[in-house]
């Protein structure tokens, strides 16, 4: 099975709106990248919408869609976080976070008014959602003496690899180059054939 470095996501936070006797969800959808990011995004719209009764979400992260949480936050347990995961899921999106915020009008639900009310605000910020396919991209460190930037250009070109500006230190040459996740075997390979070249693995993003 070939690795797919590709995925889809939201380019940028959109909104969506359902309401219900008188109570209104609203739904925030964000990109994101990482735990760290998901925390400070969820931290600052509980702060944003602080006199809300509800602050449910569910995310996804990496290109495999593996990694994901849900919360009810309060809510009658599975009728909030799975529908809005659903909607995510349903898309084949990953790098998400849906936050639905509820303010409560007063009169119950029940079950099936919850689950609806969630699914339907997740389905309306992703109406309005930009999505858009990416790729993950890995970036190296490359050192090379300098009799070797012929050779080491070249392989940069024929890749089409994107490069930093060179660094020089005495008579060896450093550059950051980066390049589509799915090609780093075949990049690599190439780069530690030249002589005297040193490589080495900063990220993936």
């Amino acid at each position: 099975m070939l690795f797919s470095d590709t995925y889809t996501t939201i380019e940028e936070e959109s909104k969506g709106l359902f309401k219900d006797r008188g109570s209104r969800f609203i739904a925030i959808a964000v990109p994101v990248t990482s735990q760290d990011e998901i925390k400070t995004r969820l931290a600052e719209l509980r702060k944003e919408y602080h006199d809300a009764r509800h602050h449910c979400f569910a995310w996804v992260l990496g290109p495999d869609r593996q990694t994901w949480r849900v919360s009810d936050d309060g809510e009658p347990s599975g009728t909030a976080g799975r529908p809005i995961l659903a909607q995510i899921n349903a898309r084949e999106l990953t790098n998400i976070m849906i936050v639905v915020i509820r303010y409560f009008g007063g009169t119950l639900l029940g079950v099936g008014g919850l689950i609806n009310a969630y699914r339907s605000a997740a389905a309306d910020a992703l109406e309005s959602a930009l999505i858009v396919e990416k790729h993950l991209i890995e970036r190296w460190s490359v050192s090379f003496p300098y009799e070797a930037m012929n050779d080491v250009m070249k392989v940069l070109r024929d890749e089409s690899c994107n490069q930093s500006e060179h660094s020089y230190s005495g008579s060896d040459v450093t550059v950051e180059i980066m390049f589509r996740a799915s090609r780093a075997d075949h990049v690599t390979g190439r780069l530690n054939k030249i002589s005297g070249l040193q490589i080495k693995w900063l990220a993936t993003e």
